[in-house]
């Protein structure tokens, strides 16, 4: 995404509709104008001209005299399509891999061999940098092209290729990667920043350093605009480089976390990094739950809470509900009130006394306290007399909601679409920072879920705590703590 640098406007006529327009944008990582992409110019005039309306389209293109013959080459001849799969070639291997669709090397190969990248390779031999169009340059080209794909997807962890040198199979990372739709670039950053002391400002760096930021454009005056926004969020230092998309992100998210109002091209691009949060936060969970991390998978599982409601880890929980100001939260806080549960609690005379809102406000923030969720939980280990150091222990929880029906889409006004309701279970050892288990779970009124987790390898007594995890509320999280006698291991025999 880039900004022209004559803005483009319509001029409208009694017969037609005329479209004036540019032929540059400023590009803010290099500091200078470029040129349209010809592509883009045919789109924009497309534009010229409406389909039952308009008797004609007229469009009249701003440009130097020597492009004005680049143009109308390109404008009368029509534009060959040419296949950039090989720059993305390793997230469809990878996810290839993943499904099992592809096993070996050649494998991988016969893949290519179905896709447009191989139609276009001896119609276009220069533009992938071949020398020939033979069967012989075909099949060198895209061994080499595979073997560099396989050979980068190894060093990420990715994939595994076998003693062989030809199977391939999936390993945690690409699964993670494609089951969540992200980049093996990202994929690998976060298995490579990520570790066992990592807090909410490290998940937050780590998160908007991913691939997925790298197209966030830098528009022409914008940088004057970001050095602003970082006076007025927490987490900013002089070092910061706001020519960085990935700094940009940064300060976006921080953005929406101080509900600070953005307006036009901010606004539109916070959208987009909003979009592409949560996904990218609940893979780093996948991540750091792997590596048997607890601490900094429950501050990955705060940042998603923070992300929908749009509050930081120290704002007052009340600010979730609708009308309700940092001002009277601080009041709530300085009665005792601080959660939504406290306020549930309260008489009605009291409430009404304390928030000091009209009977149509009061029913909003009602509505919303009805859908906040109230669960219920139990729990038991099973054949808790009975455990032994390293064998399977099954944890059994029941949940129930106790609102009314059904639970609903989370009340995030801030958030940019609808976001649907879910927990994370997990039990952990606080004192070692170490996870033994984790499950993923939709509740709608009730469910039960069985956790296993493997026991300490060390006899004796163990304080474990049972974590339920809300990813889009804040303050309805729940801990337990429980005791595991683990007797001495079995022997083989």
């Amino acid at each position: 995404m880039v900004v022209a640098r004559e803005v483009c406007w319509s001029v409208r006529t009694y017969a037609h509709l005329v479209v004036v327009m540019g032929s540059e944008f400023y590009d803010g990582r290099e500091h200078r104008y470029l040129n349209y992409p010809v592509t883009d110019v045919l789109q924009m005039l497309g534009r010229a001209g409406r389909p039952g309306t308009d008797a004609v389209g007229k469009a009249v293109i701003l440009c130097h005299t020597p492009k004005k013959e680049f143009f109308k080459k390109f404008l009368h001849e029509p534009v060959p399509v040419e296949s950039h799969l090989d720059h993305y070639l390793h997230d469809h291997i990878s996810a290839e891999v993943v499904t099992k669709v592809i096993e070996n090397k050649q494998e991988a190969v016969d893949y290519l061999t179905w896709t447009f990248y191989y139609r276009r390779l001896t119609l276009n031999p220069n533009y992938y940098n071949m020398t020939g169009t033979t069967h012989r340059h075909i099949s060198d080209h895209l061994s080499e092209l595979i073997e560099n794909v396989i050979n980068d997807l190894e060093e990420s962890k990715c994939l595994a290729v076998e003693e062989d040198g030809n199977d391939v199979s999936a390993l945690n990372l690409g699964m993670i990667a494609s089951y969540y739709y992200i980049r093996y670039t990202t994929i690998e950053l976060f298995n490579s920043s990520l570790n066992e002391k990592t807090k909410i400002k490290g998940v937050l760096e780590i998160l908007t350093s991913a691939s997925e930021f790298d197209s966030i454009p830098i528009r022409h005056g914008e940088e004057k605009a970001l050095r602003q926004l970082a006076s007025h969020v927490p987490l900013s230092n002089d070092s910061m480089k706001y020519s960085d998309p990935h700094t940009k992100a940064f300060l976006l998210i921080q953005a929406h976390l101080s509900r600070i109002p953005l307006a036009g091209d901010l606004a539109m691009d916070q959208r987009a990094v909003l979009n592409d949060a949560m996904r990218l936060i609940q893979a780093m969970v996948d991540v750091m739950s792997s590596s048997g991390w607890l601490k900094p998978a429950l501050a990955a599982m705060e940042v998603s809470q923070m992300v929908v409601q749009a509050l930081w880890d120290s704002s007052p929980n009340l600010l979730q509900l609708p009308n309700v100001t940092p001002e009277l939260a601080k009041e709530c806080t300085e009665a005792g009130i601080e959660t939504v549960f406290d306020l549930m609690d309260m008489e009605d005379e009291d409430r009404v006394k304390l928030l000091k809102m009209s009977e149509a406000k009061l029913g909003q923030v009602a509505a919303v306290c009805n859908r906040y969720p109230n669960v219920t939980l139990e729990y038991e280990v099973a054949d808790a007399d009975s455990v032994a150091a390293g064998e399977s222990v099954v944890l059994n929880v029941k949940l129930e909601r106790d609102n009314d029906g059904a639970a609903e889409n989370v009340h995030a006004p801030y958030y940019p679409k609808e976001k649907e309701e879910g927990w994370w279970l997990l039990v952990g050892d606080p004192k070692a920072n170490t996870l033994l288990a984790i499950k993923r779970v939709k509740l709608k009124s009730k469910a039960g879920v069985k956790l296993e987790l493997t026991a300490p390898e060390t006899a004796g007594k163990h304080d474990l705590t049972l974590f339920f995890m809300c990813d889009g509320y804040a303050g309805c999280d729940q801990e337990y703590e429980f005791s595991l006698d683990v007797g001495e291991a079995m022997d083989e025999d």
